[in-house]
C-alpha cells in the first residue's frame, strides 16, 4: 500500500474512532443527568470530590498503554467536569484574576466546565465561601522555595469555613512582553513571590531592569501589556490571555518548584483513608507547653507534616499554631489525640480533613 493511502486508511480508522468517543461521550451525559435528577431529589450534595478522584485512580491502574499514563487524569478530569455541568454548574472562587497559578489550580483542580469567580484578595475568596457566593473558594497556602502564605493561615483565625481538598502543583514562570524583544525590557512586573523564586535568573539576565511587585502575576501581565518597555514574570496561559509574546520559559531558579493550594467549603470531606488533617490552637505561654501538645502524636505515630505559628493581632507576643497531620478526624486514634490535648490548649480550632494531594 503507498504512503498516502496508509495514511489516508489509518485517519480513517482515527475519524471512527473519534465519533465513537463523541457518542460514548454522550451516553455518559445522559446516564450522568439521570443521577442528576436522583441527587436533586434526594437533596444530595451534587459534587463528589471523592468519587471524582476514585474514578481517574481506577481508570490510571486499568490502562494498559500506549495512551500516556500521566495524560489521563487532564482528558478525564475534563469529561467529568462537563458532564457534571448538566447536573448543576459548580461556582468556584479563586484568587485571580484570571491566568494566574491559582487559577491554573483551579482547573486543575475541578475542570473547566465550571463558573470561575476571581477575586481580588484572599479575604474576599473566603467571603464567597462563607456567604455562599460560591460553593468552594481556591487559595494558596503555601510554596516549596518561598514557604507560607500568611494571608491565608490568618484568615482562617476568623473564618469558620473548612477545608476540604488539597491541590499540589508545580509552578513554572515564563517573562513575558508585548514585544517579546529582551532588549527592549527596562521594568519587570510580577507577584512578589515569582519575583523571588526567579531571582537569580532575573539577577543575571536583567540586571539593570527595575523589578515591580503587583497583586498577581496576571496582573503583572496585564500591565506589560499595556507598557513596551516592560515585562512579566507569569504562566504560558497568561501570555495567551493578555496577547503577550515569551521571551523565555521555564525562569525559576528551581525547577522542583511546587505551590500547595487549599480547597474552602462549607463541609468537611468524607474519609478516604489517605487523609490530612487541619489544626489550629493557642496554649499558654510556659516551658514545656508546645510539647505536651506535640507527644500525643508521636506517642500514637500520627506523622506531623506541618507546624507554623502566627501572631495573634490583638495580643502582643501571643500566637497561635497551625498543625498539619497525616488522618482523618474521624480515625479513631486521632479522636483519641484530640481528646487527650483538648484540656492542654487554650483554644483549638478542626480546620478540616481532606484527601492527601500526590
Amino acid at each position: 500500500m503507498a504512503v498516502n493511502s496508509k495514511l489516508t486508511f489509518l485517519r480513517g480508522k482515527i475519524d471512527l474512532i473519534d465519533e465513537r468517543i463523541l457518542e460514548l461521550l454522550n451516553q455518559r451525559a445522559e446516564l450522568v443527568k439521570e443521577i442528576g435528577l436522583i441527587k436533586k431529589d434526594s437533596q444530595m450534595n451534587f459534587y463528589d470530590s471523592q468519587r471524582e478522584e476514585a474514578i481517574i485512580k481506577d481508570l490510571i491502574s486499568k490502562n494498559p498503554g500506549p495512551f500516556p499514563e500521566a495524560s489521563l487524569p487532564a482528558v478525564f478530569r475534563e469529561i467529568i467536569s462537563a458532564c457534571r455541568s448538566l447536573e448543576r454548574g459548580l461556582v468556584i472562587a479563586y484568587l485571580g484574576p484570571p491566568a494566574t497559578h491559582t487559577h491554573l489550580a483551579c482547573l486543575q483542580k475541578f475542570g473547566s466546565s465550571v463558573q470561575t469567580l476571581p477575586q481580588e484578595s484572599i479575604p474576599e475568596v473566603f467571603a464567597c465561601v462563607e456567604r455562599e457566593k460560591a460553593e468552594y473558594g481556591v487559595v494558596p497556602i503555601e510554596n516549596s522555595t518561598e514557604g507560607v502564605v500568611n494571608r491565608t493561615l490568618d484568615m482562617f483565625i476568623e473564618s469558620e469555613v473548612k477545608i476540604c481538598g488539597e491541590i499540589l502543583t508545580r509552578i513554572s514562570h515564563d517573562l513575558l512582553s508585548l514585544r517579546g524583544d529582551p532588549q527592549r525590557v527596562k521594568k519587570i512586573y510580577s507577584h512578589p513571590q515569582a519575583l523571588a523564586q526567579c531571582r537569580q535568573w532575573l539577577n543575571k539576565n536583567f540586571p539593570r531592569a527595575e523589578l515591580l511587585e503587583t497583586l498577581s502575576t496576571a496582573r503583572a501581565a496585564q500591565m506589560a501589556a499595556q507598557d513596551d518597555e516592560a515585562a512579566a514574570v507569569a504562566s504560558a496561559l497568561a501570555a495567551q490571555m493578555y496577547g503577550l509574546k515569551i521571551i523565555e520559559s521555564s525562569i525559576e531558579d528551581y525547577r522542583h518548584n511546587y505551590t500547595r493550594f487549599l480547597v474552602l467549603g462549607k463541609k468537611m470531606a468524607a474519609n478516604t483513608g489517605q487523609d490530612k488533617t487541619s489544626l489550629l490552637f493557642s496554649i499558654a505561654d510556659t516551658p514545656g507547653a508546645l510539647y505536651g501538645i506535640l507527644k500525643p502524636f508521636a506517642e500514637k505515630s500520627i506523622n506531623l507534616t506541618k507546624i507554623e505559628s502566627r501572631p495573634i493581632k490583638d495580643k502582643p507576643w501571643e500566637y497561635v499554631f497551625f498543625l498539619d497531620f497525616e488522618g482523618h478526624a474521624q480515625d479513631e486514634v486521632v479522636q483519641e489525640v484530640l481528646r487527650e490535648i483538648k484540656s492542654k490548649v487554650l483554644f483549638w480550632k478542626l480546620l478540616g480533613s481532606y484527601p492527601r494531594s500526590s
